[in-house]
């Protein structure tokens, strides 16, 4: 059995529902930022970047969003999560998740988590300014110009609309209206009615 080690809140939403898609064997194992238990020995140990998610395999350890989201596609190939067979299919749910890891995740963290890039106060203060705009400028090409419907990718289900809907979850937070962007607020919509997504959103808040 995989442990799967998420905190509320965070991108590793998008690697659960996947798994939760996927019917795979695995427990899900919290770890509590309150506490700083990322900043454990124990979990630097297994994961020295200090973040979620990680997902332990019978093979080793594997991080980061994009490459738990293809090894839960290719580790269950029945599940449909990903276009396996074609390759070039494959590289676009791949930029397409790499964009959503390296941009827009980014582009968010920068009104929460900007003591990661800057120490001075009005640094700080000006990057929170920017992320209204930025994330609205990200989303309008999300809207635009790749989300193709009436899925991320087309016609079939994948692993990028789980990374879609978690990072839209956080909009709100960020001061952006969702509903500006009329697709990917129907997606949003669409995905809460998912089983999967209900399941991994209760053991994520603690309701399950």
């Amino acid at each position: 059995m995989m442990k799967f080690y998420y905190a509320p809140h965070t991108c590793s939403l998008a690697s659960h529902i996947a798994l939760e898609e996927a019917g795979a064997d695995y427990e899900a194992i919290r770890v509590d930022f309150k506490t700083s238990q990322q900043r454990t020995p124990d979990y630097l140990a297994m994961n020295p970047k200090g973040r979620v998610p990680v997902l332990v395999t019978a093979r080793g350890v594997i991080t980061e969003t994009p490459a738990i989201l293809a090894y839960v596609a290719a580790t269950h190939p029945a599940s449909g999560l990903a276009p396996l067979d074609d390759s070039f299919a494959f590289a676009e749910v791949q930029a397409f998740n790499s964009y959503m890891c390296s941009t827009v995740h980014p582009g968010h963290s920068h009104g929460i988590r900007g003591s990661r890039w800057a120490d001075d106060p009005a640094a700080l203060e000006s990057m929170k300014a920017k992320v209204q705009q930025n994330m609205t400028d990200f989303y309008e090409v999300i809207e635009s110009r790749m989300f193709r419907g009436p899925w991320v990718m087309g016609e079939n289900y994948s692993i990028a609309d789980a990374y879609l809907f978690t990072v839209s979850g956080w909009l709100k937070q960020d001061k952006v209206d969702i509903a500006q962007f009329p697709r990917v607020a129907d997606h949003f919509a669409r995905m809460k009615e998912r089983p999967a997504v209900a399941r991994a959103l209760a053991v994520a808040h603690g309701t399950a």
